[in-house]
């Protein structure tokens, strides 16, 4: 009885704010199930199997044939390397700026990449009025535009491409085009492709998992994305664990990642073939402030900050030892880390938070790499892992580029009807293939 009348206490009090969707994480959370859906923004609809067809030239030529021809495949098996950038910010509920300097965050002219993929948390503050009602979508809408921007600065068009061909409203050049976009309270995570890719992007869902006040609201949790690039699935876990820099805080982190694990789920598709969960991927990459902390008194930790003696802070350092314990992060993987701790710093400068005076009864806060980016499996190489320099929030960015191998698969079609003569099969047989487009100009 007692449960009940919290339950209905709590989605009562929730449901004062309106059209929002925390009485239904509520719900999902007693239920067990997770909030997963293809509402998401992006710069294309969602027919994206429609439009690979079209790109390919195969749909007329298939549908003019009855419904007693056979199509037999002969398939090819190839693979492409691509770029792929990822990174994770936490901007402290920061609106950004016009003049913010992107190029410290994306690398665009150093090192152009073929996807990126960037995580952002408290894109809001996170007060009652934003994790209670619904998402202020307009914060993330100021970020794609700026993400926008930087990406298509410099963007030329690729050889043997038209220029008409990538061109975009008003005959602005859009040479990278959004595929997902998906913000939860403060969690945000947009993904971006050559605008020559996107034909061959496949399946983009979402999958959002609340791990905050009530063990469910999101103030913490995850928004993990899923798309299939040509036969390849990749997964990217967006993330804002549990704070708290106490003695034992990492086990409801370790909590945190255990129920986005288990409750992030995604659609299998009308072949019932594509992947559920989010470690039954191809690829996987999980990213975020996961505010793991070093395990060591703060004045010592202070003390080997300021020598830079990351290999000792390291062999302290909670997420490190997550991984080789097994405990949580079985088969995970994270680069050499050989940059300075990300959090916590005073705002718009170079200093620790707590190498200024404090404010009475203020809690102290000792520097830590909370802001992570690892990976699950094989298939992705990483060459490089860093942090940028943007100084507008108490965190500092970070970011990894990989390269990772794609699988293509080049179907050549033949179509037989029992009807038709053997000459006529002769006269088909050199059926034009799908995927015939060369890639060998792509950057590996």
């Amino acid at each position: 009885m007692f449960f009940n009348l919290s339950l209905s206490f709590s989605l009562a009090m929730l449901g004062s704010y309106g059209e929002v969707m925390w009485p239904r994480l509520v719900a999902n959370k007693i239920l067990r199930k997770s909030v997963g859906s293809n509402n998401f923004v992006a710069d294309f609809p969602l027919d994206t199997d429609q439009k690979l067809l079209e790109a390919s030239g195969l749909v007329d030529e298939r549908a003019s044939f009855t419904s007693k021809s056979i199509l037999l495949e002969q398939h090819k098996t190839t693979h492409l390397n691509y770029k792929v950038f990822v990174s994770t910010w936490n901007v402290g509920g920061i609106v950004p700026e016009d003049g913010i300097d992107m190029e410290d965050l994306l690398e665009t002219r150093q090192t152009p990449c073929d996807i990126y993929v960037l995580g952002f948390q408290e894109v809001v503050p996170l007060r009652a009025s934003n994790v209670l009602g619904s998402d202020n979508n307009k914060v993330s809408t100021k970020w794609n535009s700026l993400i926008r921007e930087a990406l298509n600065k410099e963007a030329k068009p690729h050889r043997d491409k038209d220029l008409s061909e990538s061109k975009g409203i008003n005959g602005i050049l859009q040479d990278f085009r959004c595929i997902i976009s998906k913000q939860m309270v403060g969690i945000l995570i947009t993904v971006w492709v050559r605008g020559d890719l996107w034909p061959y992007i496949r399946h983009p869902s979402v999958s959002c998992v609340g791990c905050g006040i009530m063990g469910c609201l999101g103030n913490k949790g995850s928004v993990s994305v899923r798309f299939q690039l040509h036969e390849t699935t990749f997964c990217f876990v967006c993330s804002h664990l549990a704070s708290g820099g106490r003695d034992r805080d990492e086990r409801q982190r370790n909590s945190d990642v255990n129920e986005i694990l288990a409750r992030s789920s995604f659609p299998r598709g009308s072949s019932l073939d594509l992947p559920k969960k989010i470690l039954d991927h191809d690829r996987v990459v999980f990213l975020g402030d996961l505010n793991y902390r070093i395990s060591l008194p703060e004045e010592k930790t202070r003390l080997l900050v300021e020598r830079k003696e990351w290999n000792m802070l390291l062999e302290n350092d909670q997420l490190r030892m997550e991984i080789l314990n097994g405990q949580i992060f079985r088969g995970w993987q994270e680069g050499i880390v050989k940059f300075a701790p990300t959090y916590k710093y005073v705002p718009n400068s170079d200093l620790y938070y707590g190498c200024i005076t404090y404010k009475k009864d203020e809690k102290k806060r000792a520097p830590a790499w909370c802001d992570r980016i690892i990976w699950y499996g094989n298939g992705l190489k990483q060459h490089e892992y860093t942090r940028g320099e943007t100084k507008i929030s108490d965190h500092r960015p970070v970011k990894a580029i990989f390269t990772t191998e794609i699988t293509v698969i080049r179907r050549g079609k033949k179509i037989r009807n029992f009807f038709f003569s053997d000459r006529f099969e002769d006269r088909i047989d050199g059926y034009s293939e799908i995927d015939s487009k060369d890639y060998s100009w792509i950057s590996t």
